[in-house]
């Protein structure tokens, strides 16, 4: 399976361990903002952390999910969710709008496209999440091993896994 190739699978690895630890340090500084992003080899952490506590969350998610808590691996902040609100509300706002060449029609067709527009944000809302579960991460962690994490400068740190 395609999900399932090396460079893709490891991307999805480290995308669930990125969200685990996002999880992990929200609980311990709330309010905090933080983001992330994953590649084969890792993620970047982005937030005013100091790199001892990002090691002990970035620990602590590798054991959860290892030990099951599958959950960790899906936030509610992630851009697969953003993307899907914003692919599905244009796509639905456009339905009413496509067939159609002249201005004056696409203004009065405007109320509908909204309302499509709405369909289509609604339901991002359940995909958004599901999409994060089954596509964009994987919380079975497999052998994935912590390597490092690097301060990189104030604010980002570079998590490197294996």
């Amino acid at each position: 399976m395609l999900l399932d190739l090396p460079l893709i699978l490891e991307t999805r690895r480290n995308h669930a361990l990125e969200h685990a630890a996002i999880h992990i340090l929200g609980r311990q500084f709330p309010g905090q903002r933080m983001a992330g992003h994953s590649n084969p080899t890792g993620f970047f952490l982005l937030g005013d952390l100091n790199t001892q506590d990002v090691w002990v969350a970035v620990t602590e998610a590798r054991a959860r999910l290892n030990s099951g808590e599958s959950g960790l691996a899906v936030h509610p902040g992630c851009g697969t969710n953003l993307a899907t609100t914003a692919l599905l509300s244009a796509a639905f706002a456009w339905i009413p709008l496509r067939a159609t060449k002249s201005t004056l029609w696409r203004l009065l067709l405007i109320p509908f496209a909204l309302t499509f527009a709405i369909v289509g944000f609604g339901l991002s809302r359940p995909l958004g999440p599901w999409l994060q579960k089954h596509i964009t991460t994987e919380a079975n962690l497999g052998n994935l091993q912590i390597v490092d994490i690097v301060p990189v400068r104030k604010g980002v740190h570079r998590v490197i896994t294996k």
